[in-house]
């Protein structure tokens, strides 16, 4: 960048600065949002819940059917940022 060009935009680095923190939390919220991890320990309490007699059939296959849809959710969230990082 030259001398000229920094002058000009320089009115503009508290927004460029906040468009790179904006985009840092957005990044690190959905990385938080996107972990199986989380999902797969509340499956795995789930089905301690259900072994020890805390919930009945009906609601582990209702919650199930929750945690598995949000795995889906996950997996198809994963492989559209690897098809992304792919084509780039």
């Amino acid at each position: 960048m030259g001398l000229i060009t920094s002058l000009v935009t320089l009115p503009l680095a508290p927004l460029r600065g906040t468009l790179w923190v904006v985009d840092q939390v957005l990044t690190a919220a959905e990385r938080e949002y996107y972990d199986p991890e989380p999902v797969m320990r509340e499956l795995k309490d789930l089905e301690r819940r259900l072994t020890s007699g805390e919930i009945d059939e009906a609601e582990y296959d209702r919650r199930e059917d929750e945690l598995l849809d949000r795995l889906e959710e996950i997996e198809s969230f994963r492989q559209a940022g690897r098809a992304a990082a792919h084509d780039a």
